[in-house]
């Protein structure tokens, strides 16, 4: 077994991340940016070394999570039952973002048939939400209500997704692939310092119900690292799935425990609301860069449409030839990136209430009008970017985990409760953390989200809607077959993870290690800021400061899990700004 060995810090990664992959020569000189074949690299001198197997492998947040899907794997499971399997054991080891109460998404990439398809296991509004439900009397959003009250949990997709995705591609039953998760929840295990950190940070939403803080407490305090964490009415909840499968969850006990949490303290989601929940097979959206095709999650994702749509704004120009993380190259990627997101704000909902112009965003045209009037020489304020017209062209808590099979089978999940630990709210005696997804709606237009993201009419709130996402799991495929497996969390800044990841891949020749560790930068077009991560050169940021960029030294953005396959050997690797995630392959 190949297991991934954790860097001691992040700041020497990022430092050495700097320096540039080489040699680069580019194969034909006179091609068209957007078709020329890229440079040939020489992986011998990689600056980071991937977790290298050749029968399977399985990135995750949590090295509880990726020993449980590597066994499944070992097994004679395949891609999907693993994906299952850590789907539920990140529930019980990421209880901030693993979960059976929240919702998600997956892509699924099925060999014997060639196809990739999107699973849509996102959460849905009560059939009670209503539009301004979380505005005061005087029209104002009321702080908190869609954050930390029962008002702001929409109804659970993660098992029926997972049961249905077992159930299609997956080969074996879900009392196997779920037993690994009821053992963990039953017997327990060592809070680590990463999570133990998060629950001190969230403390007061946590200790405002006493059925979390007799999980999550121990005399009147978080747990601490080292401590003891068992969930062993999580381990019920589970056992109960596992002999009744999704039906325990949305017709049985775990449901009761559900409406009668909710009936407690005037919440919406009633027995009707959870019996009706669907889940969605989708089109994935589709698009290509420089030779690969781009293949990701649709809407009520945000991130597959815009992260196509950047690439297509990227690839008329030669970003192997700027320079990775240059101030010319940071420009152009970070323009692209606010006109994105300023048409988010705009167009982006549920594809069953709002008309999505999805062929528009995505088209290469659009792309390019975009472009023509973008000057890179200066900075343009985000006051002067108005949603663009794609129509004519028409014809912080979340987790990701990747899995590659032996046969070729490729998962990539991105899954979450919204905020560490969504709620805060645990259903009775289920041990089942809810999510408060209902946060992702656009509460009121024009008023930004917990993570400062701009909604309108599209993303409004309305019974029976999945609110708008920016979790992007998405596979990339070369010849038709997977060649990078990728996805993030970390909210709005999700998709500009993801697409730095892709770059890092085809511009600039990384490998998955060398990618997770690079430098990142952000904006999403409001507020108007570039985020930057320690690590940047300060000629850099002297350069884009007399652009005129805002700049702001932030945390650390996104924790991707990564897998890519070259000449049928698998090279992963988990983020190194998790020090609990962990990659292994055999």
């Amino acid at each position: 077994m190949l297991i991934q060995i954790k860097r001691s810090t992040l700041v020497a990664s990022l430092a050495l991340a700097l320096v540039v992959v080489g040699p680069v020569t580019p194969v034909q000189a006179k091609a068209p940016v957007a078709q020329m074949p890229q440079v040939k690299y020489d992986y011998n001198m990689d600056i980071f070394h991937p977790v290298i197997a050749h029968n399977g492998m399985v990135a995750t947040e949590q090295h509880l999570a990726s020993a449980i899907g590597l066994d499944i794997l070992k097994k004679g499971g395949n891609a999907v039952d693993a994906a299952v399997g850590i789907g539920f054991a990140l529930a019980v080891a990421l209880p901030n973002a693993g979960n059976l109460g929240g919702g998600g998404f997956m892509m699924v990439h099925d060999k014997d048939s060639g196809q990739t398809i999107a699973l849509d296991f996102r959460e849905m509004a009560p059939a009670k939400a209503s539009r301004d439900m979380y505005l005061d009397e005087q029209g104002n959003v009321a702080g908190g209500r869609s954050l930390y009250t029962h008002l702001a949990v929409g109804v659970p997709g993660t098992v029926a997704g997972m049961e249905h995705a077992l159930k299609k591609w997956g080969s074996m039953p879900l009392e196997q692939v779920i037993q690994p998760a009821i053992d963990l929840a039953e017997n327990g295990y060592i809070v680590s310092n990463a999570l133990a950190e998060n629950l001190a940070a969230t403390k007061e939403s946590l200790g405002k119900w006493d059925t979390t803080k007799a999980i999550f407490f121990k005399e009147g305090e978080p747990l601490k690292a080292g401590d003891l964490l068992a969930q062993k009415d999580l381990a019920a909840s589970m056992r109960l799935i596992a002999k009744e499968g999704a039906a325990a969850f949305y017709q049985g006990a775990i449901a009761d425990q559900i409406v009668e949490e909710m009936a407690k303290h005037d919440g919406l989601i009633t027995k009707e609301d959870l019996a009706n929940y669907k889940v969605v097979e989708r089109e994935p959206v589709k698009g290509t860069y420089r030779g690969y095709e781009v293949v990701s999650m649709p809407p009520p994702s945000s991130g597959g449409i815009h992260v196509i749509q950047i690439l297509n704004m990227l690839e008329g120009q030669n970003l192997n030839e700027m320079g990775h993380n240059s101030a010319k190259a940071v420009t152009l990627m970070t323009e692209s990136m606010k006109r994105a997101y300023a048409d988010r704000s705009e167009y982006l909902g549920d594809p069953d209430f709002t008309k999505v112009p999805q062929k528009g965003l995505t088209s290469k045209g659009y792309a390019n009008s975009l472009v023509a009037g973008m000057p890179l020489d200066k900075v343009t304020p985000a006051r002067e970017i108005l949603p663009g017209k794609p129509q004519p062209y028409e014809s912080d808590q979340t987790t990701h985990y990747s899995v590659v099979d032996k046969n070729g089978n490729a998962v990539a999940v991105t899954y979450t409760l919204n905020l560490n630990f969504g709620s805060g709210i645990v259903a009775g005696n289920s041990g089942i953390l809810l999510n408060n997804e209902m946060d992702d709606f656009s509460a009121k237009p024009g008023v930004p989200n917990a993570f400062g993201l701009i909604g309108g009419d599209a993303n409004a709130v309305g019974p029976g809607k999945r609110p708008l996402s920016s979790m992007t799991p998405t596979l990339v495929l070369k010849d038709g077959k997977p060649w990078l497996v990728t996805g993030s969390p970390g909210g709005a800044r999700i998709i500009t993870t993801v697409l730095q990841t892709i770059v890092n891949s085809i511009d600039f020749g990384m490998n998955p290690a060398e990618a997770a560790s690079a430098p990142r930068f952000h904006h999403q077009w409001l507020p108007d800021e570039l985020r930057i991560e320690k690590g940047f050169s300060p000629d850099t940021l002297v350069l884009l400061k007399e652009k005129g960029y805002e700049i702001a030294l932030k945390p650390a953005m996104g924790r991707t899990q990564t897998i890519q396959v070259r000449d049928n050997v698998l090279y992963g690797y988990s983020d190194p700004r998790n020090p609990d995630g962990v990659t292994i392959g055999y």
